[in-house]
């Protein structure tokens, strides 16, 4: 990783992957710009506003620094060594930082390098499915790192979903916002990650429901339905919880106000996404404890089914075992067997075991087995 960070170069827009050696960049991905890079984004605001007109990285970064209130926000999506590389020399970005960027695969952190925040951030979406089964994928996550400094924004994407387009959009559209710096961008981002957990919850409480609802189906209390199912529906709820839990702690050191890159105005907003945090966290932790309970009635089902069967079985093999047990003493061909020679006794005998089956069978209808 060090010797790739060597290599790089400052490059721009349509140079950057296309170096000998660089790993080939897919010019159709829908995430890229036009020209092939993995800079999806790269502005300049002063004062809360959009400078006109677009610049390389290095250029937007001078033109951030000349003036006081300006800053950069550049947004990568899936970039490679050396476009990362470069901007880690464009920023003097760490290393390790950098290495975690371009591997993604990372737990919800935050972490201090002299002068530059690195957040990490898990992305969640959910994904329709018309039928829920064993092998539905129900959320499906990706990364948002983030480094932060004085004057720059530098957002690296991993992951088809969690577009910063419209966010970016969103704070344009509020310049007293966007001129509170670099630190009003991450909190929008963590703020705008954690709504999408929010809404995953919602979605996954609505699969929830339809698990209930069909396991306490009369269908389902026939056959038994669904443990698989049940089952698959808790392991994409245990991905979920692990995107939300981690980012409790990054959070609270985001508002507690020991990082002088965060601005104090800006603490305030993240209390409040730590909060909505919170109540994702508790939702998700209910949601486990009814699925469980789903669960757990989903087998009890399935054993009060089994024990139905089994006493029917149980009152069927006792009514077959009256004339099992007659017609197998009479077959014994005895010379001196009652009545075996009466003209009435091949009648009688079942007579005598009609009689006695049918109330063998009235018994067992009226105890509930059958």
């Amino acid at each position: 990783m060090i010797r790739g960070l060597r290599r790089a170069v400052r490059i721009g827009y349509g140079r950057v992957g296309t170096r000998e050696g660089a790993r080939p960049v897919d010019l159709s991905h829908p995430a890229r710009s036009p020209l092939g890079t993995a800079v999806v984004n790269c502005a300049v605001y002063q004062n809360g506003v959009r400078k006109s007109g677009r610049a390389r990285p290095a250029e937007a970064v001078e033109v951030a620094r000349k003036k006081r209130g300006g800053f950069v926000w550049i947004g990568l999506h899936e970039p490679t060594e050396e476009e990362l590389g470069a901007m880690a020399q464009l920023f003097e970005l760490h290393p390790l930082a950098v290495e975690d960027a371009v591997h993604a695969h990372q737990r919800p952190k935050l972490e201090r390098y002299d002068d530059t925040l690195f957040a990490v951030f898990k992305t969640v979406r959910y994904v329709e499915h018309a039928e829920l089964t064993a092998n539905s994928e129900v959320v499906e996550t990706g990364e948002i790192m983030v480094f932060l400094g004085e004057d720059f924004v530098l957002t690296v994407r991993h992951g088809g979903h969690g577009s910063l387009g419209p966010l970016r959009e969103d704070l344009e559209a509020s310049p007293e916002q966007l001129a509170k710096g670099p630190s009003a961008v991450l909190h929008a981002i963590a703020d705008h990650v954690v709504d999408q957990y929010l809404d995953v919850a919602a979605a996954v409480r609505d699969d929830i429901d339809e698990i209930e609802a069909a396991v306490f189906s009369e269908a389902a209390r026939r056959h038994g339905a669904g443990p698989g199912e049940i089952y698959q529906l808790k392991r994409e709820l245990l991905e979920l919880r692990r995107a939300v839990a981690p980012l409790d702690r990054p959070l609270q050191q985001l508002s507690d106000g020991g990082l002088p890159m965060i601005a104090p105005e800006i603490r305030s907003y993240f209390r409040d996404v730590a909060d909505h945090l919170t109540r994702v966290t508790e939702q998700i932790t209910g949601f486990d404890s009814l699925i469980d309970s789903i669960l757990q009635a989903n087998l009890a089902q399935v054993t009060v089914t089994q024990n139905e069967d089994m006493r029917k079985i149980t009152a069927w093999a006792a009514i077959l075992a009256v004339p099992t047990m007659v017609t197998g003493v009479y077959g014994m061909n005895f010379d001196h067997m009652p009545e075996l020679h009466w003209r009435f006794s091949y009648p009688l005998v079942i007579g005598v075991i009609f009689v006695a089956c049918l109330l063998i069978h009235r018994g067992f209808r009226r105890n509930g087995w059958l």
